[in-house]
């Protein structure tokens, strides 16, 4: 869990490491609309919330609240690209 966040590593069970970011360049609110639910090292299951955010905070802000759920190690499974 990224201290502001706004960003959300996790390691799965099989190995596989995924990183949500919440929203694009959303580092720059330094925390203001994130909380936070739980934190580095806490195991959580499925259907865990893991950080409430204030979406209208972030579209004030001027950012997009598209959320990138990046699998940053399966190169098995990339899809679509040749």
């Amino acid at each position: 869990m990224f201290p502001t966040g706004h960003a959300i590593g996790l390691a799965l069970d099989d190995g596989t490491e995924v990183l949500i970011h919440v929203g694009i360049d959303t580092v720059e609110m330094a925390g203001d609309g994130f909380e936070t639910l739980v934190v580095q090292g806490d195991v959580v299951d499925e259907g865990t919330p893991l950080v409430k955010v204030d979406f209208a905070k972030v579209r004030a802000a001027g950012h997009p609240t598209v959320t990138p759920i990046v699998v940053l190690n399966a190169p098995d499974a990339v899809i679509g690209l040749r």
